[in-house]
């Protein structure tokens, strides 16, 4: 069985997909563009960019009870990997130890022109 999980509090979904999925003890999170759910707008550097996915996750999972401790797995799609070394740092400073998994990728192009977009699984 599985529930969409919503909050105001992180941008609504630009297409057919949910914020994120409940099922059982764990939470999918849709990927989290850098969107200001209160401007609708996105900062501008890879810093700024890479705090506010993670302010917009950290929200979804906040909705459902949850704190960024409750992450496992991540995935981070960069728009180029020169910006790698910048996001790690913002990254690095979100999460504590044991660091949940983790894949990061650049991509051709994101959504909006976005530098980053993350999503996370997470566990009760």
């Amino acid at each position: 069985m599985k529930e969409a999980i919503s909050t105001t509090s992180a941008p609504a979904a630009i297409g057919p997909y949910s914020q994120a999925i409940k099922t059982d003890n764990l939470i999918f999170c849709s990927g989290q563009l850098p969107i200001d759910p209160a401007t609708g707008k996105m900062p501008e550097t890879i810093k700024e960019q890479t705090a506010q996915s993670l302010a917009n996750v950290k929200a979804i999972l906040e909705a459902e009870g949850l704190t960024i401790d409750n992450v496992v797995k991540t995935t981070v799609l960069l728009a180029d990997m020169s910006l790698f070394a910048e996001m790690n740092e913002v990254y690095g400073a979100t999460f504590a130890l044991p660091f949940p998994a983790r894949s990061a990728f650049a991509v051709k192009s994101l959504p909006m022109g976005a530098l980053v977009e993350i999503e996370v699984i997470a566990t009760r």
